[in-house]
């Protein structure tokens, strides 16, 4: 079975971009960034999320609620396709 962290050690707003990537954040202060940058969301305010996962699909979620996570490894957010809004990303 496949071990699940369940609490993130790092968090930053995000703010959606058809062309960049969510700054990587994952390590810890002071530490080299090891991992593939990949993180889940946390949704403030609901709506649709398109983002790309970490395997590289690009994808679309559709009335995802607001105050819940989203347990993808995700690298972008799109501000085309996204209505979602107050967007975490946490590593």
């Amino acid at each position: 079975m496949a071990y699940q962290k369940l609490q993130a050690h790092r968090a930053v707003e995000v703010t959606p971009n058809d062309s960049a990537n969510i700054p990587n954040v994952g390590s810890q202060a002071g530490e080299p960034v090891t991992s593939s940058g990949a993180c889940v969301l946390y949704v403030g305010t609901g709506g649709s999320i398109k983002v790309t996962t970490a395997g590289g699909d690009t994808v679309t979620f559709n009335n995802v609620p607001g105050g819940s996570f989203l347990p993808v490894q995700v690298v972008r957010v799109f501000y085309t396709g996204t209505t979602a809004a107050s967007i975490i990303a946490m590593w």
